[in-house]
This record gives structure tokens, sequence and C-alpha cells, in this order.
């Protein structure tokens, strides 16, 4: 068979088979009289062979040693292709993640291409320096690759990197919250105390149901963050895990601060000092009860002034003269104010 037909047959362009011939890879083994190269049936398989090895990604010379020698073993050399294949495979897959990133954030021109890039090249960087810095100093113009930033702010330890990430998706007016809610149910603790912070510092409607979906959270991190989210709100619902911080000392003068908030913004002001006074009578050690005290001095109204005037002449010394201290301050506030409207 001459070579233009053994090309018609197999696919392999003729400029190809002469390479392999070069190569010792697939050789005829006659000549016609015009010395013309004549494929037998045994080249024809050999090529066919040769084309399969391809398929299974062995250069030319990895494929012409395991047709012509006989000792040598696929084992290793399959191995070497497997790792290389992955590690191929993974290169593109990160790519085609980049590209459908850059796609997302729909840039109208070229240099907004340029500038997504410049920014997805920066928040790979081991410095938390630069991906700070990245991140700032993006033009509010550009699009913002929103699906990147918050694959990188559920990823990132650095807190001011974090706090970077974080103000650049609450100015994305809402987008990125449905990735930010996968992130809130994920197995990773550190994912979720990330994702609930993230989605704190973005002021939609949206966010808030997410945070109140966060309340139930089993982590005591995530539901406080959510909680003194929400208060600060003035959300209601947040009052029973606020009430739990301040008992349990957990951000509690934050948590007192933002029932005090809610005191002032919602009818709950009797109801807080209610809680807190039930939670006080129930409470066995001085350290719960000092901190419920000292968190009555937040919460605006008479109910509050009521229940530190009563602990004032509580039996322990501590919770007493911390509460009378808190009245006094009251009083002398109030005095001040009476002058100064006078």
């Amino acid at each position: 068979m001459l070579i233009g037909e053994v090309s018609r047959r197999s696919g392999v362009s003729t400029r190809m088979l002469r390479h392999y011939d070069s190569l010792g890879l697939v050789q005829p083994t006659g000549r016609t009289s015009g010395g013309y190269r004549e494929y037998s049936a045994d080249d024809i398989r050999r090529l066919f062979h040769v084309e399969s090895l391809r398929t299974l990604g062995l250069s030319l010379n990895d494929a012409k040693r395991a047709l012509d020698e006989a000792d040598f073993a696929p084992t290793e050399l399959v191995g070497d292709l497997i790792r290389h294949t992955r590690q191929r495979i993974a290169a593109e897959e990160e790519l085609l993640a980049k590209l459908e990133r850059v796609d997302a954030a729909a840039p109208a021109e070229w240099d907004d291409v340029l500038r997504i890039v410049a920014l997805l090249r920066a928040l790979e960087s081991e410095s938390a320096a630069r991906r700070q810095q990245a991140v700032l100093s993006h033009d509010e113009s550009a699009p913002l690759p929103v699906e990147a930033l918050v694959a990188a702010v559920l990823s990132e330890d650095d807190p001011n990197v974090a706090g970077a990430l974080q103000w650049s998706l609450a100015r994305a007016a809402g987008r990125g919250l449905a990735d930010l809610a996968v992130g809130l149910d994920s197995e990773v603790v550190d994912v979720r105390r990330r994702a609930v912070s993230a989605i704190a510092a973005v002021p939609a409607a949206e966010a808030t149901v997410l945070l109140r979906r966060a309340l139930t959270d089993s982590d005591d991190t995530v539901r406080g963050r959510a909680a003194l989210a929400l208060g600060s709100r003035g959300s209601i619902d947040s009052m029973p895990v606020l009430l739990d911080m301040v008992v349990d000392g957990q951000r509690d003068v934050e948590a007192a601060e933002v029932l005090g908030l809610l005191a002032e913004v919602s009818p709950a002001a009797n109801d807080v000092v209610r809680a807190l006074q039930d939670t006080l009578d129930n409470a066995d050690d001085v350290t719960t009860r000092l901190r419920i005290t000292q968190a009555l001095a937040e919460i605006p109204g008479t109910s509050a002034r009521e229940a530190l005037a009563r602990l004032a002449d509580d039996s322990e010394r501590t919770i007493a003269a911390t509460a009378a201290a808190i009245v006094s301050t009251q009083d002398r506030g109030r005095g001040s104010r009476r002058q100064s409207e006078c």
C-alpha cells in the first residue's frame, strides 16, 4: 500500500508518516520500482499500534520503546502518564474557573478584563499585604469578580485581608450572598465563621434572612456573630442568643450594648430586662450575676433602673456595689442633663 493510500485510510498525514519513517517508528518494509514507500499489512498494524499509544499520551520515543523493547514495562510509564494527566486536568480546571470568574464579572472592555485578572492573581499571592492592597485598590468603576471574592473570603485566615474582602463584597449590592449561603452549610466551622462575618457586612435584606438562619448554628461563634449583626439591625430574633452571650461571657460587653440598642429601637426593653432578671435569679456563680448586672446598665428605661436599684441591696457585696455605682452614675448623668437643659 502506497503512502498516499495509507494516509487516507489511517488519517495520519503523509508528512507525519515520513516523520515516523525517519525516526524508525513505522518504516515501510518495501519500495516500488519507482522508489516509492510501500507499506505491508504488518506495517499498517504497527502504525495503528503507534496511534493507539499516542492517544494515551505517550511520546513518540516512548511509543517506539514500547513496541521495540521486549523488557519495556508499562506500569511505571502508565503511572507517570496518570500523574501528568491529573496535573494537566487540574491546571485546565483552574484556568476554566478563572475564565468563568472573569466572565461572571461581565467586563465591558479589555481594560476591565486586565483589572480583574490582576486582582485574581493578587488573591493567589502568599503575601497578605499584597492580597489586602489588591482588594482595597481595585477600581470601584471596574467590574467585581464577586465569585472569586467569595471564594477568597471563605478561605482567608488573615483578619486584615478578610476585612478588606468583606468590605468589597459589602459594596456588591447583595451579589455573592448565594455563594456565601453555601459557606454557611459547610462542615468546616472556620468556613461558616468566615461566611457569617462576610454576610454580616452586607446591608441587603437577603443578608438578614441568612443571619437569622445562622442563629441556629451549632457553633457558639457563628451564632454570636449572627446575633450581634442582627441585633444591630434591630431584629428582636437575636435576643435569646445575645442573652446567652452575656451569661456565658462570650463577647458579653458587645452583646449587652446590642441588647441596649434593641431596647431603644423596639418595644422590647421590658422583655430584655425581664429575661436578664430571670437569668440572674437562676444564676449560681457571682461572675455570671455580675455580667448580667453590668448588662442592665446598657438597657434604657425605668425597668432596668428598678432592677439595678433592687440589686444595690443584693446580699452579694460585689453585685450590690456594682449596681449602686451604676445607679449613681446614671443619676449624675440625669442631673447633668437637667442642668444643661435649664
